[in-house]
């Protein structure tokens, strides 16, 4: 364990943190565990977000298991979570790396003792190419690649590896419908000018990113992503001619068609013999009720997730966020305790589970989130709902399951861990900045 990642566990948890009940002492956040603070029995203070750490271990494993099928390797994205604990355990459980957007996101993750990066994002121009350096003289551990997707981010780049003393590895970027190169002659271009810099920059290999080309169609989606893996191929080999000897990435793959993927890009990796195929995956270990539900779906439908009978619907959502209802000003509205500020909704609203009263669970049929504020949930309560013979009640806690993780662990300084009796037994600091 990094010095980082110890001196994080010693650091206080109190009740400036969501979750900790008020009044609680300060305590560590490796004590968290021996305070058995459970959600539903009201002893924490809500809202809170909440990990299923069993569904969360799950996920990995089956997403692994998935990996080694198929020959390729996960650098898991670091965006969703912003949790060094996190991102370190899965490099220790077998990532190949882990993936970051930008240079605060690689700031923590080396510090946390993660060496092997992915920067999938461009950065921008000279001075921001002058702290990627800073960066990495900071750390001379540090095995960072980073995307170019046109000759501007290439200097941004040598102005990187000028500042950091050494040379730093390329990852041409091919694209639609966000960043990466359009076409070859844009391709061409990035690697003119990477050759330009022999001293500075080395090519490594080719991104992209498929979930920038999806539309609402199915057959429209999968014609798009199969067009962008052949351009990423054919960009491929004009990175292989320039770089006969050395080892080379291809990596793409979100959480949503990493089979498309798989299906276009690991044929020509193993062509190659001396490429590896890196899916970037992130949402995927949290997975979600909402637009990762469906995404998994459709995959299933399509029968995309090949692994030894396992299919995509045993992934399991491990995110909750817990609630309490604070009035029921109408026979049909309720209003519970949380809103925008602590929950995800660009994609999807929260999915009320589950009801607790004194330690059971009710059913939540019937009641369903229909709009937020900043910090009060909108819930729609139909005329004949019974919980057991009892109308949903001011003081009763509610369960919701979220739609997409990315957008909601990131309004959460610390993320709670939950075992298999509902109680906390872990804590993770977030690092969103």
């Amino acid at each position: 364990m990094s010095l980082f990642l110890d001196a994080l566990l010693d650091s206080p948890l109190d009740d400036s943190i969501r979750g900790v009940p008020p009044g609680a002492a300060p305590l560590r956040l490796r004590d968290v565990g021996a305070r058995g603070w459970r959600p539903t029995a009201g002893d924490m203070a809500l809202p809170v977000l909440t990990l299923d750490e069993d569904a969360f271990a799950a996920n990995r494993d089956l997403i692994f298991a998935y990996a080694r099928r198929h020959g390729v390797a996960l650098a898991p994205h670091a965006k969703t979570p912003m949790a060094p604990q996190i991102a370190s355990a899965l490099v220790e459980a077998g990532a190949w790396g882990a993936t970051v957007a930008n240079l605060q996101q690689a700031a923590v993750l080396l510090r946390a003792g993660v060496t092997r990066l992915i920067l999938a994002n461009e950065i921008g121009g000279r001075a921001s190419g002058e702290r990627l350096g800073a960066l990495l003289a900071a750390h001379p551990d540090a095995d960072l690649r980073a995307f170019a997707d046109s000759p501007a981010a290439v200097e941004t780049l040598a102005a990187a590896a000028r500042a950091a003393g050494r040379r730093l590895p390329v990852l041409v970027e091919v694209g639609a419908g966000r960043a990466g190169a359009r076409d070859r002659a844009a391709v061409d271009a990035i690697l003119a000018a990477v050759v330009r810099h022999p001293g500075l920059l080395v090519l490594d290999g080719v991104a992209t990113y498929e979930g920038a080309v999806a539309t609402a169609d199915p057959a429209e989606t999968a014609a798009n992503i199969a067009a962008l893996m052949r351009r990423t191929a054919e960009a491929f080999a004009l990175v292989r001619a320039l770089a006969p000897e050395r080892p080379l990435l291809l990596t793409a793959g979100g959480s949503a068609f990493f089979d498309m993927v798989v299906t276009g890009l690991a044929p020509v990796a193993a062509t190659d013999g001396n490429a590896t195929l890196v899916l970037r995956s992130g949402a995927i270990f949290f997975h979600d009720h909402g637009v990762y539900e469906r995404a998994l779906g459709a995959l299933d439908a399509r029968q995309g997730f090949a692994c030894g009978g396992a299919t995509a619907a045993d992934f399991r959502p491990a995110l909750r966020l817990w609630a309490e209802v604070l009035t029921r000003p109408e026979p049909e509205l309720a209003i519970c305790g949380f809103g925008m500020r602590d929950a995800s909704f660009d994609q999807g609203l929260p999915r009320p589970l589950r009801v607790h009263r004194d330690g059971t669970a009710l059913s939540a049929e019937g009641l369903r989130v229909t709009r937020l504020n900043d910090q009060h949930a909108f819930i729609a309560v139909p005329a004949r709902h019974d919980l057991a013979g009892h109308d949903l009640a001011v003081g009763d806690i509610v369960e919701f399951g979220i739609s997409h993780p990315c957008t909601c662990i990131d309004r959460w300084r610390v993320l709670f861990g939950l075992g298999a009796d509902g109680r906390v037994r872990s804590a993770y600091r977030t690092f969103f900045g």
